[in-house]
């Protein structure tokens, strides 16, 4: 195994760039045009060290919590390596199959074990009120208690999941092999004195819908399953407990927030230890927006950061910002799969010229997915966004495929200009709405040196706006609004 060091440089901060734009656009020989049309990027060596927020988070009427990457600098913990980039790339594909086909109403199952991946977005909010909670090696055998931080729960790395509706995390007891072990203190409700198992006759369990999983044999506790595209699943008791976000922030505490207490995975080597279960925010009845829509009126945001190296934010609630700072489109829904977020995506723009591309090529419109990496286009789309792309890219020597991305370069060389930088042509995404034009960040743009696009199979299907292109944007989902909103520079 490649050390951990020469693991991130490949991944987490080798999206080829990094994201520290030169304006000095003259430096490198442009006018305002280049300035107006191109990011001047600097291809710089990985810093080891969290460098916290680029940006102050918003300030909002509920609960906000610091989001970064599993496996970088401002995660928890740093002691299992990230996946390569063939298998992000491969489990990306499994999770565009999982929306394509629940947009197509079929069962999302492909068989495949998937581990360690790393390009995702998580939190770390506390569940319970316990101040003890047992830890899990490797091998599934108990550690010992640990503190957590007083009576404020167990602090429990969550990936956010805008594409699933029940929250899960691990419980004790959790034996291998049928639970992964994980960094984190695991999760004992029998040490929380605010958790509570729903009956089966409860209306939290009834709700429950397609993840009902039957009752325990004895003790009439309500059984839940939640499945993922690679095959994988976790199951065991659906409970309530505390939440509290932001644990510096005592009052972002949400009690009686329901979700799984996973007891038992289906091939857990796909899931990373680094992460000890799923935030679903989809639109369900047990997503954690549904469930504090009183309080927070159903509208949440993110801001996925552009590096490993910083921290982004997830916010409950309207975030204290002007509205005028947002691109809004209107938010769609999908008969087939009405948890899902979609938008309509009309055009886009490349150095500041609109594709030759016709509005009815985008009519089924596009899911806005936390997880899944690369943004999927129509056919007709795509090849004239990589025309347009490989045109304006002349100067960089191109490179092989890396699965699902043909479009890649090779920045080993010296950069043209004389300033040191890459030049790479802005990519404004446009989408419905007076007011929609999204221009990507300079990392939203490229995947370790490969154009972070790729087709559908054909035009009719719907899209997948990925989440490296919504990196250091605020994605602001306003559901009874059904709005989404997309403000630049967030974090």
């Amino acid at each position: 195994m490649a050390p951990l060091e020469a693991l991130l440089l490949l991944l987490l901060f080798s999206q080829a760039l990094s994201v520290d734009i030169a304006h000095a656009a003259a430096a490198a020989g442009g006018g305002a045009d280049e300035a107006n049309y191109y990011y001047f990027v600097a291809a710089s060596s990985p810093n080891p060290v969290c460098q916290g927020h680029r940006v102050s988070p918003p300030l909002s009427g509920g609960g906000w919590v610091p989001l970064s990457r599993p496996h970088g600098p401002c995660s928890s913990s740093m002691d299992a390596p990230p996946s390569s980039v063939a298998e992000t790339l491969r489990w990306d594909q499994h999770r565009a199959g999982y929306i394509q086909r629940k947009l197509e109403d079929q069962v999302p199952i492909t068989r495949s074990v998937i581990t360690q991946v790393s390009h995702q977005g998580v939190v770390q909010p506390k569940v319970g009120t316990q101040g003890q909670g047992t830890g899990v090696q490797p091998a599934g055998e108990p550690v010992g208690d640990a503190p957590t931080g007083g009576s404020g729960g167990v602090a429990q790395t969550m990936v956010i999941d805008t594409a699933s509706d029940v929250p899960w995390v691990q419980c004790a007891p959790c034996p291998a092999p049928h639970c992964h072990a994980q960094t984190d203190v695991l999760y004992d409700p029998s040490k929380s004195s605010s958790s509570a198992a729903f009956p089966c006759s409860s209306p939290a369990c009834r709700n429950l819908g397609p993840y009902a999983n039957g009752c325990t044999p004895a003790g009439d506790q309500c059984q839940y399953r939640v499945q993922y595209p690679d095959g994988s699943a976790s199951a065991g008791t659906y409970i309530s407990d505390v939440l509290t976000l932001n644990p510096a922030k005592p009052a972002s505490a949400i009690s009686e927030f329901r979700f799984g207490c996973s007891h038992a995975l289906l091939q857990p080597g796909s899931f990373s230890n680094k992460t000890s279960g799923i935030m679903a925010l989809g639109r369900g009845a047990q997503s954690l927006p549904t469930q504090t829509k009183a309080t927070y009126g159903d509208v949440f945001s993110y801001c996925l950061p552009p590096t490993p190296v910083h921290s982004g934010f997830f916010i409950l609630g309207v975030p204290r910002v002007a509205a005028s700072r947002y691109a809004v489109t209107p938010m769609l829904r999908s008969k087939a799969a009405p948890m899902l977020y979609l938008v309509r995506l009309i055009a886009i723009e490349v150095a500041g010229k609109r594709l030759p591309v016709p509005p009815a090529v985008f009519a089924a419109g596009a899911v806005m997915d936390s997880r899944t990496i690369v943004t999927r286009l129509p056919p007709t789309a795509y090849m004239a966004l990589r025309a347009a792309f490989v045109a304006e890219m002349r100067a960089y020597r191109a490179a092989a495929p890396k699965e699902h991305l043909d479009t890649c370069y090779d920045f080993s060389g010296a950069a043209p200009g004389g300033g040191g930088g890459v030049k790479l042509p802005k990519i404004t995404l446009v989408f419905d709405g007076p007011n929609g034009a999204v221009e990507l960040d300079p990392s939203g743009v490229l995947l370790d040196g490969c154009l972070a696009f790729a087709p559908n199979t054909d035009d009719q299907m719907t899209g997948i706006i990925g989440n490296v292109q919504q990196q250091a944007l605020e994605v602001l989902y306003n559901v009874d609004g059904a709005t989404v909103g997309f403000r630049r520079g967030a974090c």
